[in-house]
């Protein structure tokens, strides 16, 4: 029998960071504009550029998870992104607790294919991004 470990981080909260990565990518690359947007660069949002918005406020939305919460999105990243599965996970939980610093943010929006990695990585925890839309 397959143990499923327990998160720190709502399932809600991944896939409210999955949608806000979706749609900072898409508008991104719609506008055919690259931004890089580090912690602090909120102030670009004013200028009518949702996909630069929905980055600055998945940023801050990381920023304000707990610790914790911030370990179990890296691990779910690298889950999701094939460095390991759940009969590891605990290996991998202890790498990105190791790894934890004040940028978790950057990285992880910094991080191509961020949305699918952690959608694969909820998948293996058993839970839907379409379900999760179907609530909202």
């Amino acid at each position: 029998m397959r143990v499923i470990p327990n998160l720190s981080i709502s399932p809600e909260k991944v896939f409210f960071v999955i949608s806000k990565s979706r749609r900072s990518d898409s508008e991104a690359a719609g506008g055919g504009v690259i931004l890089d947007s580090g912690d602090d660069d909120m102030s670009y949002g004013r200028a009518g550029r949702g996909g630069t918005t929905d980055r600055a406020e998945l940023a801050g939305f990381i920023r304000d998870l707990n610790i914790d919460e911030q370990v179990d999105l890296v691990a779910l990243t690298w889950l999701g992104r094939g460095d390991g599965d759940l009969s590891n996970w605990r290996e991998l939980h202890t790498q990105a607790a190791q790894a934890h610093n004040q940028r978790t943010a950057s990285y992880l929006i910094g991080t191509p294919m961020l949305a699918d990695y952690l959608e694969e990585a909820m998948a293996q925890f058993g839970k839907s991004f379409e379900e999760f839309e179907e609530h909202l």
